[in-house]
């Protein structure tokens, strides 16, 4: 195998760093004390990426190039995907650490990497990260950048391959990391290490499991996957425990807002004015990007001032003005409620929005993201919303989603639908008269008493629980196992309804697919009708695709 670094390599590393911050995000978060101890530090790193990656699949499934774009194709639509994304001092660094591994690779039109363009790549991340930072601090992501490019360069130099390079890379961010409360006071006082440093090594580790298939030089488990048995990496090394944030998300004497927005329509000059007259209203100052797009983030306790600004330098668009200290609490007053549903088809789409709600398409491979459900949720006009996923892959993004739902002012809940049959259960029980609460109650009820099953063909040979199926085998779903094989659609929805009415049901919901026989519902209704007259039918048009007919019971 040639020891150089691809686009599939690259989509890859991309891939695998989102899962890893996504998994490991609530214990960064946790870690959160500077610049500000809001703790959104691994959910900001992890939403940033999150919806580059949902805008470069967009953006190339138009050009139809999705999953074929070269190396200088994906860091193209990359760099200016993660800026536009960028969210919090965390997200709007990573932005440019990623920023400038792309530059190195567009710049001089490189199709793949060897292990000594991977250094530059890393070194020129990690210096365009520090020189985004009106003052940077050392003892943070900054830090830990620079160490894994300088150990990359060195090892580089040294004649190593691709694996040797990028396990130098990890070595080094590791140690800088652990080291970091040695260099920040707050750190040490927490007895944490920084935030965006942890969130930088998850990036380099996910790199060299892509290079060499392990997750890092020292041990068969990504380094940061292990939280009850590693954490001491990440908290002090002295057994005591990490004491309590202050009541106050922020110092007393600190900044009292975050601003941010993107910027367009602005010479250099007039950015290097907004820069100065920024460092002299606030700190955590970051204005990056450029010629025609800049991501800028200011704490401040001047935020009227800080978009005045931006006014002033171009057209600021996106502004988000969060205010640091507010803690959210739990609403018990009846306010409007939004609904955000997973569509798996055009008719479920539909039919959510005649009820009220805002739907999100999804289709199998292709889940919706953290970003679009913030997007959907802001476009509901309510500050309380209900996240109904409609699927299993689709929760995590929900949730994530949740918690960062605060830093829009949304106080976001999700309700375990699972599927398209419990989520239109659970929109069914919604009631305008109820607190958010209440509804949230109501709603995860009616989506986990819903029992749920499908029906498709098999397109390959595979072993099921039910047996080995065959190209052509009609597949009985029941919760989510194939439970049994058959020759005739119709026939297997009426076998997998009997064992979803075992249990007993009063409703059964017929969700028809695509690509269905029109005579395919009323087949099996009929059978219902004939053998348990007592159970009210009711058939939806979804036009999902894969699945004939989705089916559920209440």
């Amino acid at each position: 195998m040639p020891d150089v670094f691809s686009a599939d390599d690259a989509r890859h590393w991309a891939l695998l760093t989102r899962a890893a911050l996504a998994a490991r995000r609530a214990e960064i978060d946790a870690l959160n004390v500077f610049p500000v101890p809001d703790g959104d530090t691994g959910t900001n790193m992890f939403l940033t990426l999150d919806g580059a990656l949902d805008d470069v699949v967009s953006a190339h499934e138009a050009r139809g190039i999705l999953g074929t774009a070269d190396l200088v194709e994906e860091c193209s639509s990359l760099r200016r995907a993660v800026l536009m994304s960028a969210r919090g001092n965390s997200g709007v660094i990573l932005s440019q650490v990623v920023g400038g591994l792309c530059d190195v690779v567009v710049e001089h039109r490189l199709t793949e990497l060897d292990a000594p363009l991977l250094a530059d790549c890393l070194e020129r991340g990690a210096a365009k990260a520090r020189a985004s930072v009106a003052h940077p601090q050392e003892g943070t992501m900054l830090t830990v950048a620079d160490a894994g490019a300088a150990a990359a360069r060195h090892r580089a130099d040294d004649g190593g391959s691709l694996g040797d390079v990028a396990e130098a890379a990890v070595q080094a961010a590791q140690d800088a990391l652990a080291r970091t409360p040695d260099q920040l006071p707050v750190l040490a006082s927490a007895g944490v290490v920084d935030a965006g440093g942890a969130g930088c090594v998850l990036l380099l580790e996910s790199l060299h499991r892509v290079v060499t298939g392990a997750w890092s030089p020292t041990e068969d488990g990504l380094h940061s996957t292990a939280p009850a048995e590693r954490r001491g990496e990440w908290q002090r090394s002295d057994g005591g425990s990490a004491p309590g944030r202050p009541a106050d998300d922020v110092t007393p004497d600190g900044p009292a807002f975050e601003v941010m927005y993107l910027l367009g329509g602005s010479t250099q000059e007039e950015v290097d004015r907004l820069r100065a007259t920024l460092d002299g209203l606030g700190d955590s100052l970051l204005v990056v990007g450029g010629p025609d797009l800049w991501n800028v983030h200011v704490h401040t306790d001047a935020p009227g001032a800080a978009v005045e600004a931006g006014i002033l330098a171009g057209s600021p668009q996106r502004i988000r003005i969060t205010h640091l200290p507010s803690q959210v609490a739990a609403r018990e007053e009846v306010v409007p409620v939004g609904v955000v549903a997973g569509a798996a088809g055009p008719g479920i789409a539909s039919l959510l929005t005649k009820a009220g709600a805002v739907p999100i398409e999804f289709a199998p491979g292709r889940r919706a993201s953290a970003s679009q459900y913030l997007e959907a949720a802001r476009s509901t006009g309510a500050t309380s919303v209900v996240l109904l996923p409609a699927d299993h892959d689709g929760m995590a993004s929900a949730e994530i989603a949740a918690e960062a739902g605060p830093d829009d002012g949304l106080d976001l809940h999700v309700v375990p639908a699972r599927t398209t049959v419990q989520a239109l259960a659970a929109l069914a029980v919604l009631d305008p008269e109820r607190t958010v609460h209440a509804n949230v109650v109501a709603m995860t009820g009616a989506a986990v008493s819903t029992r749920h099953g499908a029906v498709t063909v098999a397109t390959k040979e595979a072993l099921t629980w039910a047996g080995v199926c065959h190209p052509g085998d009609v597949l009985g779903v029941v919760d989510g196992d194939v439970a049994l094989l058959g020759d005739d659609l119709a026939t297997s929805a009426g076998d997998v309804l009997d064992r979803l009415l075992s249990a007993g049901g009063e409703l059964v919901t017929l969700v028809v697919g695509a690509d269905a026989d029109p005579a395919l519902a009323d087949r099996v209704a009929d059978r219902l009708g004939r053998e348990r007259p007592e159970v009210e039918v009711v058939v939806v048009e979804g036009g999902q695709p894969v699945y004939p007919l989705l089916l559920g019971v209440e």
